[in-house]
């Protein structure tokens, strides 16, 4: 009696949602990390005299590795595991961030951008697979949604955080190393609290049968030992659904993320000025991943297909996201802010949903390649985004990006909806009926 009474003292109750919360801080310092550049490029543009062409070369940099890096990184982790897998590339990634405050120039920004990239592309097909492994069906969406909502965090902290850094060492380069250190404290909350659910010396027995019951594949994820391969992958439908879906629309939040700054100083706000509504666009977004997740969640509790309740979101997601244009035509901040942070709200609805499909969709060992391979193919359009706008905007202005990014998500809404269907010869050991 005493016994099991200590061992219940030992376990924590819910784990899963302390293993959420921590993919959330995982995703909160990635992006921070990230931000911290675009949010001292006007400090930068000026030192080092940058037109927007060169640094989309820094942006270019960071996304061509991470291109490389999602799809690598999705298949290392599908073989060595979630545990080990996201903590050598935050390891990575902290080093890299923190390394960046040595830079001189374009080139050496653009070498450690370069670095950070490679690291931080496992974040995504990491924090997937983790979900896979820990949720049920229908805790999936919002638990994507919670991990997903950190880079909306991230990015609209970073803003004051790094501002502030700033004017309080008087130089960039303390902001890169403060913030790259965050991740050595996540790394070792994470090594302490990661396991399996089958093996987990923290989990309660309930929470256990409960996950075993609902997914009976991951009581056996490691004795698996055979592994899909990536041509088996890209033959299905389903796969092609993921991957378009966040290639087309990855690129407009990537848009917002790297460039918000610079629009608005654009249209003649300073950055002191800018800080009042810069974080709401990156709150919206917050929003709209709960939004999402928790709504799509909602409706399969109560009775909808899986496949409905997801794409319900994704038509909202993509028909939302084309007030984006709007922001053509207005100079003033607030109506700025307002149309960045709807646009940006539908927008985080779409990506919960296509960010949990792989674990809706794919077995187990599958997973965290597919949402690699969905992450590469969005980093290599938004690298060929990022030189059209770089190039746009020095030329033209913004407005013909604007109206093509509220266009294209509903290109992307019409992909998710044509290829993510339950067809008829669909073979369940790759592909599962939902």
């Amino acid at each position: 009696m005493i016994d099991n009474k200590m061992k219940k003292l030992l376990t924590l109750p819910s784990l899963r949602w302390w293993i959420a919360a921590l993919l959330f801080l995982s995703t909160v310092l990635n992006y921070i990390d990230r931000q911290t550049l675009s949010v001292l490029a006007p400090f930068l543009k000026s030192d080092y005299h940058w037109t927007n062409a060169d640094f989309a070369l820094i942006i270019i940099s960071f996304r061509i590795a991470n291109a490389i890096g999602q799809s690598t990184a999705g298949r290392l982790i599908d073989r060595i595991g979630t545990r080990n897998g996201l903590s050598f590339t935050v390891l990575w990634y902290s080093i890299a961030a923190i390394a960046t405050s040595f830079a001189s120039g374009l080139k050496s920004f653009c070498t450690f951008r370069f670095f950070l990239g490679a690291g931080e592309a496992a974040n995504w097909p990491g924090a997937t697979k983790a979900v896979a492994e820990w949720f049920p069906k229908r805790e999936r969406g919002l638990a994507v949604a919670l991990f997903e909502s950190g880079g909306c965090i991230g990015a609209a902290v970073a803003p004051f955080m790094v501002v502030w850094l700033y004017h309080s060492f008087g130089t960039w380069h303390y902001a890169f190393v403060i913030t790259g250190s965050l991740g050595f404290l996540w790394l070792i909350a994470w090594r302490f609290l990661y396991y399996l659910p089958e093996n987990h010396p923290r989990i309660r027995e309930s929470e256990r049968d409960m996950l075993i019951k609902d997914k009976a594949d991951i009581a056996q994820v490691s004795s698996q030992s055979s592994t899909v391969g990536w041509s088996q992958l890209l033959k299905l439908r389903q796969t092609w659904g993921v991957i378009l879906g966040r290639a087309l629309i990855d690129p407009v939040w990537f848009f917002i993320a790297d460039w918000f700054v610079i629009y608005l100083v654009s249209k003649g706000i300073n950055l002191e000025q800018g800080l009042l509504v810069f974080w709401i666009p990156f709150v919206a977004a917050d929003l709209g991943n709960f939004f999402g997740g928790g709504l799509s969640s909602w409706l399969i509790r109560h009775g909808w297909p899986v496949i409905r309740a997801r794409k319900a979101l994704v038509v909202f997601g993509g028909l939302g996201m084309f007030v984006l244009a709007g922001a053509a035509f207005t100079s003033s901040p607030f109506v700025l802010a307002a149309v960045f942070g709807f646009a940006m709200f539908a927008y985080a609805s779409f990506s919960v949903m296509v960010l949990t499909l792989p674990s809706d969709l794919f077995q187990s060992k599958s997973v965290a390649t597919v949402s690699g391979m969905s992450g590469t193919a969005a980093q290599i359009g938004t690298v060929l985004c990022t030189f059209l706008i770089g190039y746009v905007s020095d030329h033209y202005s913004f407005t013909p990006i604007l109206i093509v990014a509220s266009l294209i998500p509903v290109i992307a809404m019409v992909m998710v909806l044509t290829l993510i269907r339950n067809f008829k010869t669909i073979d369940p050991g790759l592909v599962r009926r939902i």
